[in-house]
């Protein structure tokens, strides 16, 4: 497939680089709440997670391919650079006037394993990318294609249940069994990713030819 020509920055892409840059960042620190969702448990990360996939789907379908591929690396930007400030505060020392059990609660919900961010890294690189594959792919050749929904909840579906294989194989094979929280968390993720991709897909790709119209 032929990526569209698209100017260097669009209003779109401008709006869409800022809003996956957050997504990247808010991620992981939504990630230390497990939300019960009827029968359902997921850590709530996924809700911003669910978010990026939207928009790299957004941003190939109104561009192409190689532009969401180039937004999905540029995520690794906030992402990282995040990682570093987090690691940065957790090593400098606390004011002795922060309430010790604030300070418990910071260094709990923001500290974790270098196994685990570079979990976190892999499981996020390989599944975006994997989205944007497969959206792409099952597009074809054009300048579109009908059912942006199934593209984008087939899309999402199978990147989640990639990004669920590896980050919990990644970050806690040999600590405990994992096999019951593999399997909780794909099917809590491919629930949420048919339920909420497929209209959202359609929200942002409206919003970004709104915002690219002539005015």
């Amino acid at each position: 497939m032929t990526d569209t020509p698209t100017p260097a920055l669009t209003r779109s892409l401008f709006f869409f680089a800022l809003f996956y840059g957050g997504m990247v960042c808010i991620a992981g620190v939504l990630g230390n709440k497990q939300v019960a969702l009827g029968p359902l448990a997921v850590e709530a990360g996924i809700f911003a997670f669910l978010m990026l996939v939207v928009t790299s789907s957004a941003v190939a379908e109104l561009f192409g391919r190689d532009t969401a591929n180039r937004l999905v690396l540029l995520g690794f930007v906030p992402l990282i650079f995040s990682m570093l400030l987090t690691f940065l505060v957790l090593a400098l020392p606390a004011s002795p006037e922060m309430a010790p059990d604030r300070l418990a609660a910071f260094d709990t919900i923001m500290g974790g394993t270098p196994r685990i961010w570079i979990a976190g890294l892999i499981a996020y690189g390989t599944s975006q990318i994997l989205n944007v594959l497969i959206f792409s792919r099952m597009r074809g050749d054009g300048e579109g294609g009908g059912l942006l929904w199934l593209r984008a909840g087939v899309a999402s579906v199978l990147s989640q249940i990639v990004d669920t294989l590896l980050f919990i194989g990644i970050a806690f094979y040999g600590v405990f069994p994992i096999q019951q929280l593999l399997m909780g968390q794909m099917l809590a993720k491919v629930v949420l990713s048919a339920v909420m991709v497929p209209p959202l897909i359609y929200l942002f790709v409206a919003l970004g030819r709104r915002l690219d119209a002539p005015r």
